[in-house]
């Protein structure tokens, strides 16, 4: 709780500065390298308090909290009044996340429901759903290989969050190494073979999101193709993956 509301209450203070700076919008320079960076700034923190719930922030009072520390002015509220607000507002951004997070349970349960009575959808014991798309005879990994795999991962309204495909780059990693979801995935695929994956969150990433691309609870969709398994001397070779490139398959 302190950290969150010291994260709350920093946020607040960068954003204060950057709207004690300026009178107006029309007055905001954005030519230098510094003057950029400072509404790089104040643009990502407005973000992350519109996502902690404080998209009710008032500007002025905030603007006027900084000028009155700046010129070392006697504080308008006490420490303790602060520290009551922060709470009101800690409480109101735990509410809502808890909110959303139901909703979003709910609607991953609907989609999966509906998308398990489609034709040649299959159904696993642990709740995997997928269908194949390009059948092959070749072998199989284990959850101790190191496999080549292209993807596509996306939401279940279509949003791409990412692509080694769009990329061009399939990437390596070990079977054993990623979500739940794809670990049995992609044991159950034969080399050139290529699935949809849709991955319950209980699969997936659940409430710890890795991304904001990635809403937490999601249901997340992966086309994935397996290109080969490594040191099988039928598997074609891979490009290099880029830095990241399997950040939205890997373990948190």
């Amino acid at each position: 709780m302190r950290l969150r509301h010291h994260r709350l209450a920093s946020a607040v203070a960068l954003v204060g500065l950057v709207l004690a700076g300026c009178d107006s919008q029309t007055s905001v320079k954005l030519e230098t390298p510094a003057q950029k960076a400072s509404y790089g700034i104040g643009l990502n923190m407005g973000k992350s308090l519109a996502q902690e719930g404080m998209d009710d922030l008032d500007s002025q009072a905030v603007a006027q909290g900084i000028e009155d520390a700046i010129g070392k002015q006697e504080q308008k509220l006490t420490d303790e009044q602060l520290m009551e607000a922060f709470a009101f507002l800690q409480k109101r951004s735990e509410e809502r996340m808890a909110e959303m997070n139901a909703k979003a349970v709910e609607s991953g349960k609907k989609f999966l429901e509906e998308n398990a009575k489609r034709d040649g959808v299959k159904t696993t014991e642990s709740g995997l759903q997928y269908e194949v798309i390009k059948a092959a005879e070749g072998a199989q990994p284990t959850a101790d290989d190191i496999v080549t795999v292209h993807y596509e991962g996306s939401l279940t309204d279509g949003t791409v969050f990412d692509s080694s495909i769009k990329r061009g780059s399939p990437i390596d990693l070990p079977v054993g190494g990623v979500i739940p979801g794809w670990v049995e995935g992609l044991q159950l695929m034969h080399v050139g073979e290529k699935y949809k994956l849709y991955i319950p969150s209980e699969l997936a990433y659940g409430e710890q999101s890795p991304s904001p691309l990635i809403p937490a609870n999601s249901v997340l969709v992966f086309e994935l193709e397996l290109l080969g398994i490594k040191g099988d001397d039928a598997a074609p070779a891979a490009e290099e993956a880029p830095a990241g490139a399997a950040d939205a398959a890997s373990k948190e």
